[in-house]
């Protein structure tokens, strides 16, 4: 792993901070914890251990057992607990260790927490935040490397968030909680150690990213990438290489997979005339399939001067051979092929 420089860089803005995803995940639970006594983590290992991934550390010894609660390695059992305790009145965060092991609650998270406030006719809201990471991390195979985006994705009732950058996860995180709707945060494990500037503004205790809202990392004129996740980083990559070929690429962190921010891409498919979207998840019924869809449907469509293009995961299950899963995730590489194949360059 690249070793982080101890200089800063040249001529930072005022109040700016480099801030691990980890610890700005950590802030925001440490804040929504301290702001609202109705507000509770629990999961395995979340408490007395500081968590799997160490994003809640420190926050079982400031809050006592009461707010942050270690449970047993029993998915369903928790996770009914949690959605339970929210039609009850209270606030809770439910971490999965992964979201590979939220199969074995997916009941509670889609027929008890998705629909209950459309079935109680409004009567009976559930506001709950199930959170973890998502999609594939390293050397962990088939049955550990899944993403989740499009499967709860498909399911009304809930909120689908995907943050990539310490800000989106601060933001999504704070704005999950305080939301009045079940949300699913997809985190990714490999980002968690990846530090990114945190202005002041984003650091501060009122910060929150809107639900729904997708923002434009990077300008551009000729082609629209549209990503979310760990992919939005290799997308950014790929757009400093084509410039210096002389393709601006306009990149878009999508953020929020449910409600989509469909406006946003199209608005930026009017200007650029064409659609790369990028994803680690499986080809079929995947985000960049709906995203394909809706843009084919409205009006940006007849701005699109060539067919939309897909980058996805492999349609096979994680292999565990290195190699094998490398050629199995989207890499710079295969963006770029699929710019210069949009643009027919």
């Amino acid at each position: 792993a690249r070793r982080l420089r101890a200089v800063p860089p040249p001529c930072p803005a005022a109040g700016v901070s480099q801030v691990t995803v980890r610890d700005a995940l950590n802030q925001a639970l440490d804040e929504e914890l301290e702001r609202d006594e109705r507000v509770f983590l629990l999961g395995e290992e979340v408490a007395q251990y500081d968590g799997a991934y160490k994003i809640s550390r420190g926050l079982w010894k400031k809050y006592g057992d009461k707010r942050v609660i270690d449970t047993p390695i029993s998915e369903m059992g928790f996770t009914g607990i949690a959605v339970g305790a929210a039609m009850a009145g209270l606030r809770p965060v439910c971490e999965f260790m992964t979201f590979n092991f939220s199969m074995q609650a997916i009941d509670q998270v889609i027929n008890s927490a998705a629909k209950t406030c459309y079935m109680s006719a409004g009567s009976i809201t559930v506001p709950i935040v199930f959170r973890g990471p998502n999609g594939a991390s390293a050397g962990v195979a088939a049955q550990h490397s899944q993403c989740f985006a499009a499967w709860y994705g498909h399911c009304p009732g809930l909120k689908v968030v995907s943050p990539w950058s310490s800000e989106d996860a601060k933001g999504l995180l704070k704005a999950s909680i305080r939301d009045d709707n079940p949300v699913v945060m997809l985190e990714n494990e490999l980002l968690y150690g990846v530090p990114f500037e945190m202005s002041e503004q984003a650091q501060s205790k009122d910060f929150v990213v809107p639900i729904g809202k997708a923002k434009i990392e990077r300008q551009g004129t000729h082609v629209t990438l549209v990503s979310h996740s760990r992919p939005v980083g290799h997308c950014l990559e790929a757009a400093v290489v084509l410039a210096k070929e002389g393709v601006e690429c306009e990149v878009i962190n999508l953020r929020t997979i449910r409600p989509m921010d469909i406006e946003t891409v199209e608005s930026s498919v009017v200007k650029t005339n064409h659609l790369v979207t990028v994803e680690g998840g499986w080809p079929q019924f995947g985000v960049g399939a709906e995203i394909c869809a809706r843009i084919m449907e409205g009006s940006a469509f007849n701005y699109l001067d060539a067919p939309a293009v897909r980058v996805t995961g492999a349609d096979v299950p994680m292999p565990y051979a290195k190699i094998l899963e490398d050629n199995c995730l989207p890499q710079v590489k295969d963006i770029i092929f699929a710019v210069k194949k949009a643009l027919n360059i």
